[in-house]
């Protein structure tokens, strides 16, 4: 068991289907987002697929109903919308 750890809050901004994509898959597992996010990075890291095939098979039910219709392609081509005027 590693030793103790520390977390620390941030302001991390995230596309909003992909957070609700998130958020939802967190709650299926009982865990929460910050947790998801920590296993998923920590997989990465080494290599290794973060979900099992029953996760990935929920994942696209989540993206059809959140409209999610990103995929890895997309990533690190993404640009935010200009601001909408008169808000």
């Amino acid at each position: 068991m590693p030793n103790d750890i520390e977390r620390v809050q941030t302001g991390v901004r995230l596309e909003k289907r992909v957070l609700k994509v998130l958020k939802a898959l967190a709650e299926v597992h009982d865990m929460t987002l910050g947790d998801l996010l920590e296993g998923i990075v920590l997989h990465a890291f080494e290599g290794k697929p973060p979900f099992s095939r029953e996760s990935i098979r929920k994942i696209a039910e989540l993206k059809k109903i959140y409209g999610l219709d990103l995929n890895a392609s997309h990533s690190h081509k993404l640009r935010e919308a200009a601001p909408r005027r008169g808000r």
